[in-house]
């Protein structure tokens, strides 16, 4: 017997979560929730507890895809004349190492295989009709599963053409996904798609954390006994989403509502029209959750904040959010005025026949006031305090910010090899890099860069039998062939058994890993240098994000080196982490080679098919510490092969010593003069690079 899932009526300090969540059971249509937040903050506890307050359904015992026996749907296994049962709302969790084919279904092998029937093997989407479907750590499924999910939750139905399969079927499910923005963005394409999204702060209020832990620890120690004292309150709960659901269709939204939604989303400048679908389908929600007929100012308002913020993402170093203070600019303007009616001759003029202004509330409007003025968002029903974020900040490469004055560079004249002073240098517009693509075929993981061998792509030949990898799917003309050469053989059973089957080898394209080590001392910190450098930089991590690249930052300075930047996949964590690299000080180039050969070995290690690029860019200086020049020098004789490398040579001057080259030279790698790169170059250079000796390996 399974232990009692935390009750959705225990939960505390997560207001928005729990609105939002609500909304969307009570309709689907909505387009499910993105749910971001920092680690820790119960995101995956509320949507557990939330499928175990959803009213029960009836279910067609011969359907199964789970339909409604009295609801008309085109399902394949209708029309629906058989017994029925009553089964709760289920949730349906999808990981994240998910097939396209345990989604949407396949051909169902067994049968093809021992029967020869062209039969249907409903997936994960069939499974999860009517209830919810769970994706933790969404960001980190593959974008074409992303767009499968989303395509069916927007549509209400899977439609299926493979492997000789042609099906369609219903499939109205809550889409709920979850994720850490640390470890990586969404497409701001993908996000649009997500009906809601809401963001999870743990709350800075001491009692609220303390209440979170006392219940925490009480329902560890009894998991029965703590979900029985809140019976009642779900029970409650469940009554009121059923009572929600059956209302929410009858809710009017009057041509002065849907005006007031077109003008919000107009006011926030969003990308086409799902917005305003989105926005009206919450607020008619919002409105049958509080008991009301109509839609108010309040429920539009709610309905924005959830529906709007990362639909204003437009770009990847966009930051999300939105301005409350505009909303309600926005809601408080007048409607424009009807244009002029001409008269027909009858009494029948066409006044205001909205009724009572959008501001005015029903005698039946139970939203509890929270918050801010006018935000009547339905209270959780525990009654916990609200735990809003804090408006959004101007993102770190904001180009419209004013240029700052011109900085007299710091000379490098301490004795010591200590850091001067350092100044900071701002990134321009990021511009659009070429495409890096390493020769040879590699076999990282899948993403849209260098030519490799993954689990989708195009077929390019067939596994040897047995020897086939996890994930690879089944060559069907290969498996047939298979099977008709061991019947000539005249050896074992007339029909296509397991020992038949053969894999595909297929052929796509990977993600690699762009590792750059920036010289950000003295010598290099002429201001336009630095300007330069770090929009290059800026512009390799949009081009990796666009072809899902990782990404790491290695910076040397003073007399020590440090990872600026992990390898990540987060370009908003990169764009500030590089808005705020400071430069000045002795060229610790020693200190700074070895902590990439670090770097490269860790991810190595992590990853072994990852194949990665290091772009070292500096002056070859090497002025900190003792024999600081021959240390260097050292490191590079022994960096062998360890990575494909590019050293961007930044020494200038009529009388130049030449030392970037000899790095280079020391370490097999490309030798480039800055005065080719400059400015908008380095990215040019880098993703022009094609050279043979690149390694596939």
């Amino acid at each position: 017997m399974t232990a009692p899932v935390f009750p959705f009526t225990a939960l505390v300090g997560s207001d928005e979560l729990i609105t939002a969540l609500l909304l969307s059971a009570i309709s689907p249509e909505i387009g499910g929730v993105l749910v971001r937040g920092e680690k820790g903050t119960a995101k995956s506890t509320a949507v557990r507890a939330l499928a175990a307050v959803l009213p029960e359904q009836q279910v067609a015992l011969s359907c199964r895809f789970g339909c409604d026996p009295e609801r008309a749907d085109d399902c394949p296994d209708g029309p629906h004349t058989g017994p029925a049962t009553t089964r709760p709302a289920r949730l349906v969790e999808l990981p994240v190492g998910a097939t396209e084919d345990r989604v949407v279904g396949s051909l169902d092998l067994r049968r093809a295989l021992g029967e020869g029937e062209a039969a249907y093997q409903p997936g994960l989407l069939a499974d999860a009709h009517r209830g919810i479907l769970y994706v933790d750590e969404v960001n980190l499924l593959h974008d074409h599963l992303v767009d499968v999910l989303l395509d069916a939750a927007a549509m209400g139905r899977n439609t299926v053409e493979r492997d000789g399969v042609s099906i369609s079927h219903p499939a109205r499910i809550t889409l709920v996904g979850t994720m850490n923005p640390e470890e990586g963005e969404l497409r701001p394409q993908l996000l649009d798609r997500f009906g809601l999204t809401v963001h999870v702060a743990a709350s800075r209020d001491p009692h609220v954390r303390a209440e979170v832990v006392r219940r925490r620890l009480a329902a560890d120690l009894d998991p029965a006994g703590f979900a029985a004292g809140y019976a009642a309150s779900e029970a409650q709960l469940t009554e009121r989403l059923a009572a929600a659901r059956e209302s929410v269709a009858r809710i009017r939204l009057e041509d002065v509502t849907l005006r007031t939604i077109a003008r919000v989303c107009a006011g926030f400048d969003v990308d086409g029209m799902r917005a305003d679908i989105v926005t009206a389908r919450t607020a008619a929600a919002h409105a049958a959750w509080a008991g009301r007929e109509h839609v108010t100012r309040e429920d539009i308002r709610a309905a924005a904040l959830l529906s709007l913020p990362h639909r204003r993402r437009r770009a990847p170093f966009d930051a999300p959010g939105l301005d409350e203070d505009l909303l309600d600019r926005l809601l408080d303007e007048e409607p424009e005025p009807e244009p002029p009616v001409p008269p027909t001759g009858g009494d029948d003029s066409d006044g205001d026949v909205d009724g009572a202004s959008p501001d005015e509330s029903g005698p039946g409007d139970g939203a509890q006031e929270e918050g801010r003025s006018g935000d009547s968002r339905p209270a959780p029903p525990d009654g916990s305090a609200d735990d809003r974020g804090e408006s959004p900040t101007t993102a770190p490469d904001d180009p419209s910010r004013g240029a700052e004055p011109e900085r007299a560079e710091v000379p490098d004249t301490s004795p010591s090899g200590a850091s001067a002073p350092a100044a900071t240098a701002i990134a321009s517009t990021p511009y659009r890099a070429r495409r890096l693509e390493l020769s040879g075929v590699g076999s990282g993981p899948t993403g849209r860069r260098s030519p490799a061998l993954t689990p989708r792509g195009r077929v390019v030949g067939v596994h040897p039998a047995g020897n086939e990898p996890a994930g690879a799917p089944v060559h069907l003309t290969a498996t047939l062939r298979a099977s008709a050469a061991r019947r000539a053989a005249r050896t074992g059973p007339a029909r296509v058994t397991g020992d038949d089957l053969r894999h595909a080898v297929t052929r796509g394209r990977e993600a690699n890993l762009v590792l750059l080590a920036v010289d950000a001392s003295g010598s290099m910190a002429a201001r336009k240098r630095m300007g330069e450098v770090k929009t290059a930089v800026l512009s390799l991590l949009l081009d990796a994000y666009q072809r899902r690249d990782r990404v790491g930052l290695v910076t040397f300075r003073g007399s020590g080196a440090e990872v600026a930047l992990p390898p990540t996949s987060s370009v908003d964590a990169a764009a500030a982490r590089l808005a705020e690299l400071p430069h000045g000080g002795r060229t610790p180039l020693a200190e700074g080679l070895t902590q990439v050969a670090r770097v490269v070995a860790r991810e190595r290690i992590r990853d072994r098919n990852q194949r990665a690029l290091v772009i070292i860019v500096t002056d070859g200086r090497a002025t900190a510490g003792p024999d600081a020049l021959a240390r260097a020098q050292h490191i590079a004789d022994a960096w062998g092969h360890t990575a494909d490398t590019v050293v961007v040579d930044c020494e200038s001057g009529r009388f130049r010593m030449g030392l970037a080259a000899d790095l280079a030279h020391r370490m097999g790698a490309e030798h480039i003069a800055l005065e080719q790169v400059a400015a908008s170059g380095l990215v040019e250079i880098v993703t022009d690079r094609t050279g043979p000796r690149r390694s596939a390996a």
